[in-house]
C-alpha cells in the first residue's frame, strides 16, 4: 500500500468510526425511548436490559452504515478539497479517481461485510428481540393494557374504549372474552359499562371490578342431538350484574423464561436459504389454494353435472350449435335454468368477496419475504454507491467538518430512506413489484453517484448556475442592469431603421438592434420579402425558419391549451371521485383522457418541428437533448416556457447570421 492511500484510508477510518459510534449511540436512545414503555415497572435486572439493547443494535445497521459512509465521505474528501490536498495531488498528476481507488476497494469489502452481517447477524437480532420483547410483555401486563384493542392476560382478553382517572384505573365500555377450558374457544363474554383497576402496582393479582353489565356463557349440549341443534342454535346463559369483581393471578404469568423462542419463522428472521425456501413453500401453498378455489367454483357452477334433454324442443344431429342455448328448451326449463344461474353466479361472487383478502395477505406475506430477500443485498451495494455520492460530492463542496457536510448528509440519506420506504410499502400492498422495490431508493442514488464523480473528475461546480438562471431570466424577462432597452426604436420611422439595419457600426450600435429594428418593422406590418427590397440584404434560407418557428408556436400554442384542459379535467376526476360521484368522474377522466391524447399528438409534431428547424439552420448541436424533450412531455406547463425562449432566441441568431 502506497504512503497516499495509507493516509487517505487511516484519515477515512478515524472519521468513519466516530460518526458510526456517534450516529449508534443516537439511535440506540431513540430505541430506549420507543420501548421505554415496555421496560419501565418491570423490575428487570441489567442483564436483560443489556441483552434487549445488544438484540437491537444490529437492527439498527441499515439505518446507521450508509449515513455514516456518507458523511463521513463527504467529511473527509470536503477535508482534503477544503485544506488545499487536492490541488497538490492534482499537481503531481493524481486525480480524484486515483484518490479514491484505493479507499473504494475498502468500501467494496465492506459492503461485501455488510451483506455477511444482514444476512446472518440482523435474522439473529430479529429473532432474539422479538421474543424477548414478547416474553418482557408477559411480566405485569396490567400495566400494557391498551385502548381500543384486545389485551391478553392470561386466559382473559379484555378490550375497553378509554380509561382515565390519576393512575388511569376507571374503564369505559369493557368487553372481555374468557377462554374455555381447551385454551382456544371464547366460552365466556362479559360486557360492562364501567370499570375499575383496583389492585396495587406491585401485586400478583390483577383485580378487576366491574359495574354494571351482562355476563354470558355458552352452554355446551351433552347429547348427540342437542349438539347438532346447537350448531344452528347456539344456547347460551344470560346474567345481568351490578357489580361483579373478578381477580387475576399473575404470579404464573410473572415466572417468564427470557429464553424462550416461541416464534422463529418470521421473514425478518430468515437468512437467504430460509427465506427461499419460504418463498418457494408460500408460492405453491398459494396455487394450491387457486387451484383448490377454482375447483370449488367449478363445482359450485354445476357445469360438470349432464344437462338432461329431456325437454329439449328439438333434436340436434349436428355436434356443434351456434345457436341460443336456452332456446333448446321449453320455458318452464328455461326459467329453472336461469334461476339457477342466478343463484350460483351470486354465491360465487359472495365466496371471490370473502376469499379477496385471505387472497390479498397471501399476496402481501410473500412480497414481505421477497423485499427481505432482496434487502440483504441492496444494503451492501447502497454502501458503495452512497461511497460515490459523498465522497466527490465533499472534493465539490470542499467544506470539511460537521456543519455543511452534515446537513447535505442527512438531506441525501432522508431522500434515500424515505423513497425506500414509499417503494416497500408500495410493494407490501402489491402495488410495485417487491424486487424493485427493495433497490428502488439504491437506484435513485446510482445516477446522482455517477453525475458527481464526472463533475469532480472533471473539477466542475455541481451547477453551473448560469445554465440554469439566464433561461429563467429570459422566461420571467429580466434584464440585467446594464442591458439595452431597444424602446428608443419606436419613434423611428422605416426608413430611419432601414439605415439602423444597414449602418448600425457606424452609428454605434451592437449587432442586437438590427433583429430588433427587423421585428419592430415586421410588427408595422412589412413582411421579410418587403424588407429585403428596401435594399436590406437578408439570405432566403431565413424566410423558410421564420414559418418553422411561426409553425412550431401555433403548435405550441395548441399543445399548452390541451394540457390545461387535461389537467384541469384530471384534478376535477380525483375531485369528484373522492366526493362519490362516479358518473361525472367518468365523463372528465375520458375528456382528460381525450385532452391528453391529442396533446402527445400535438407535442410529438411540434418535436419534429423542432428538429427540423436545428436542421435547416445547421445547428444540431444545439438542438435540445431528446431525452430532456421526453421528461418535458408529462412537465410541459414548464419547459413550454422554456422551450419557446430557446426557439427564439436561435432563430434570433439566425437571423443576424442571415444578414452578414
Amino acid at each position: 500500500m502506497k504512503i497516499l492511500d495509507r493516509y487517505i484510508l487511516t484519515t477515512y477510518l478515524k472519521t468513519f468510526i466516530s460518526v458510526f459510534i456517534i450516529l449508534i449511540l443516537i439511535f440506540i436512545l431513540q430505541t430506549i425511548w420507543l420501548y421505554i414503555k415496555e421496560l419501565a415497572g418491570k423490575d428487570l435486572d441489567i442483564v436483560i436490559i443489556a441483552k434487549f439493547l445488544i438484540y437491537f443494535m444490529p437492527k439498527l445497521i441499515p439505518l446507521v452504515l450508509p449515513l455514516t459512509i456518507l458523511l463521513a465521505s463527504i467529511m473527509v474528501f470536503g477535508s482534503f478539497a477544503e485544506n488545499y490536498e487536492f490541488a497538490a495531488m492534482k499537481s503531481t498528476g493524481i486525480s480524484l479517481q486515483r484518490a479514491m481507488s484505493g479507499l473504494s476497494i475498502f468500501i467494496v469489502i465492506l459492503g461485501f461485510v455488510t451483506f455477511l452481517f444482514s444476512n446472518n447477524v440482523i435474522p439473529w437480532a430479529e429473532l432474539n428481540s422479538y421474543n424477548l420483547r414478547r416474553n418482557i410483555a408477559k411480566l405485569k401486563p396490567a400495566m400494557l393494557l391498551a385502548e381500543g384493542q384486545f389485551n391478553e392476560v392470561g386466559t382473559y382478553n379484555i378490550k375497553f374504549a378509554d380509561k382515565h382517572g390519576d393512575r388511569d384505573q376507571y374503564l369505559n365500555d369493557i368487553t372481555i372474552h374468557i377462554k374455555g377450558a381447551d385454551g382456544r374457544k371464547n366460552a365466556t363474554t362479559i360486557k360492562s359499562k364501567t370499570g375499575e383497576l383496583a389492585s396495587e402496582k406491585d401485586s400478583n393479582v390483577l383485580k378487576l371490578i366491574l359495574l354494571d353489565g351482562n355476563y354470558y356463557t355458552d352452554i355446551t349440549p351433552t347429547k348427540a342431538k342437542s349438539k347438532a341443534k346447537a350448531k344452528n342454535n347456539r344456547p347460551f346463559a344470560k346474567s345481568t350484574f351490578e357489580k361483579y369483581i373478578i381477580n387475576i393471578d399473575l404470579s404464573k404469568l410473572n415466572k417468564v423464561d427470557f429464553d424462550e423462542k416461541s416464534q422463529t419463522d418470521k421473514y425478518n428472521m430468515l437468512d437467504i436459504v430460509g427465506l427461499n425456501k419460504s418463498i418457494d413453500s408460500l408460492t405453491e401453498k398459494r396455487q394450491v389454494e387457486y387451484q383448490s378455489f377454482s375447483k370449488n367454483l367449478f363445482q359450485r357452477s354445476g357445469v360438470s353435472k349432464k344437462i338432461k334433454t329431456k325437454n329439449v324442443k328439438e333434436s340436434i344431429n349436428d355436434s356443434i350449435y351456434t345457436g341460443n342455448l336456452l332456446d333448446l328448451f321449453s320455458p318452464s326449463k328455461k326459467s329453472k335454468l336461469i334461476d339457477i344461474a342466478d343463484k350460483s353466479i351470486t354465491s360465487a361472487k359472495q365466496i371471490i368477496i370473502s376469499k379477496e383478502k385471505t387472497k390479498k395477505n397471501s399476496v402481501i406475506l410473500i412480497n414481505r419475504h421477497i423485499i427481505s430477500l432482496h434487502e440483504k443485498f441492496a444494503l451492501g451495494f447502497a454502501c458503495i454507491i452512497l461511497f460515490f455520492v459523498g465522497a466527490p460530492l465533499g472534493a465539490l463542496i470542499r467544506k470539511g467538518g460537521i456543519g455543511l457536510p452534515m446537513v447535505i448528509a442527512i438531506l441525501l440519506f432522508l431522500t434515500y430512506h424515505f423513497i425506500g420506504i414509499f417503494a416497500t410499502n408500495s410493494a407490501k400492498s402489491g402495488n410495485l413489484n417487491p424486487i424493485l422495490a427493495s433497490w428502488f431508493s439504491t437506484l435513485m442514488m446510482l445516477p446522482l453517484g455517477i453525475f458527481l464523480t464526472k463533475r469532480a473528475t472533471a473539477d466542475r461546480g455541481i451547477f453551473e448556475l448560469g445554465n440554469i438562471i439566464e433561461p429563467l431570466k429570459k422566461v420571467f424577462n429580466i434584464k440585467e442592469k446594464d442591458a439595452v432597452d431597444y424602446k428608443f426604436l419606436s419613434p423611428y420611422n422605416n426608413e430611419e431603421l432601414y439605415n439602423i439595419i444597414n449602418n448600425y457600426e457606424t452609428l454605434g450600435h451592437d449587432e442586437n438592434i438590427r433583429y430588433e429594428a427587423i421585428k419592430l418593422l415586421n410588427n408595422r406590418g412589412l413582411s421579410i420579402k418587403q424588407i429585403r427590397e428596401q435594399g436590406i440584404n437578408i439570405k432566403d434560407d431565413y424566410d423558410v425558419s421564420e414559418h418553422i418557428v411561426k409553425k412550431h408556436k401555433n403548435q405550441s400554442k395548441f399543445a399548452i391549451i390541451l394540457y390545461s384542459i387535461g389537467a384541469i379535467l384530471l384534478i376535477l376526476y380525483f375531485i369528484c371521485n373522492n366526493n362519490k360521484l362516479p358518473s361525472l368522474a367518468s365523463v372528465l377522466i375520458k375528456i382528460s383522457v381525450g385532452a391528453f391524447v391529442l396533446f402527445a399528438v400535438y407535442y410529438i409534431r411540434l418535436l419534429a418541428n423542432t428538429f427540423r428547424f436545428y436542421t435547416h439552420i445547421q445547428k444540431r448541436d444545439k438542438r435540445p437533448n431528446f431525452f430532456l424533450l421526453l421528461i418535458g412531455l408529462p412537465t410541459y406547463i414548464i419547459s413550454y416556457a422554456f422551450l419557446n425562449v430557446k426557439i427564439k432566441e436561435d432563430l434570433k441568431q439566425n437571423c443576424l447570421k442571415s444578414l452578414k
